[in-house]
């Protein structure tokens, strides 16, 4: 009889060891998500390209590049641009990665209602500033300053998007 409660229990301390032995690859089986990141290379097109568009209707602008983590990345401040472009510019990017969607007025606001204050500190509801996306995925942020009106920077930064899109993938 003891000598089968030995062998009983040795067969477990087996079992045991090979399910702990085997644990390791079950998890390894489970993969990690990717995440694509904003490249300086990649920051340094959009601003650059961004600041071509709007040189090119005449406007003085600077623009803002973040990543995903909404960390400055690349910033150009064109000859001419104001000093409150630079500032502006910040806010607008820290509105796309708080909400998660192009800056400017709450998308729910009744046509011809007055813009309302932003809801957090450092945001702004001005258009201009437009996500980086690499397919569902939020990688950063350009936003424009300078331009009149915040369709125009929107569009400098569409513009921008629209020529390296092909990196964005």
């Amino acid at each position: 009889m003891k000598l089968n409660t030995v062998k009983s229990k040795m067969l477990a301390l087996a079992a045991m060891c090979c399910a702990a032995a085997l644990a390791p690859t079950a998890f390894a089986q489970e993969s990690l998500p990717t995440q694509k990141v904003m490249t300086i290379d990649v920051a340094q097109t959009i601003a650059h390209e961004a600041m071509m568009s709007c040189r090119a209707n005449g406007y003085k602008v600077t623009v803002t590049v973040v990543d995903g983590a909404n960390v400055l990345k690349a910033m150009l401040r064109d000859d001419g641009a104001s000093m409150a472009t630079v500032e502006v510019g910040r806010m607008k990017a820290n509105s796309v990665m708080a909400f998660g969607r192009p800056s400017g007025p709450p998308p729910n606001l009744a046509p011809g209602a007055p813009v309302p204050p932003p809801v957090l500190p450092g945001t702004i509801n001005a258009m201009g500033g437009v996500p980086i996306k690499v397919g569902d995925q939020l990688i950063g942020a350009v936003s424009v300053s300078g331009a009149p009106g915040g369709e125009k920077d929107a569009a400098c930064a569409n513009a921008a998007l629209a020529r390296v899109a092909d990196k964005l993938k």
